[in-house]
């Protein structure tokens, strides 16, 4: 009888360590970014934009400006053609590593993304300049341009 629930205990604890978990790829260089640093906030929100069924999670590290311009697009992909002037299939984001600052106690921050993708099986490279401000603890994307 023991032999059996100690049988029962082990399988049940085999199987329960089976269930899948959703692990979030880290970002930056060797996925070690800081979630304190524009760079962070940046690429989610692009993340969010291209990868996700919705605008949900994109509209909470928005401005409240650019909260307003992007609910009026109501689409991942009217944002990606309108806002963002920026269509992908397939995309890969990455910062630009080039400056070496500290913005912990700053206000406002400038940030370069770079976009590698596919769209209609053509290889697509492109880059936008991203403003942030800062909102209490959290960065919010405030301003996409192109220059």
């Amino acid at each position: 009888m023991i032999f059996r629930f100690g049988l029962v205990l082990l399988l049940l604890t085999a199987f329960s360590g089976c269930e899948k978990i959703e692990k979030k790829e880290g970002l930056g260089k060797y996925g070690m970014m800081d979630s304190n640093l524009p760079e962070f906030a940046a690429i989610e929100f692009f993340d969010h934009i291209f990868h996700d069924a919705n605008l949900d999670e994109a509209l909470k590290l928005s401005s409240p400006s650019l909260k307003r311009l992007i609910e009026s697009y109501h689409t991942n992909r009217n944002v990606q053609r309108h806002v963002l002037n920026l269509r992908f299939d397939k995309v890969t984001i990455t910062p630009h590593t080039g400056s070496a600052g500290r913005n912990e106690f700053s206000k406002e921050s400038k940030v370069i993304i770079f976009f590698e993708g596919e769209l209609n099986g053509k290889i697509l490279k492109d880059m936008r300049i991203v403003d942030l401000i800062r909102d209490g603890n959290q960065w919010k994307v405030d301003k996409v341009s192109l220059k």
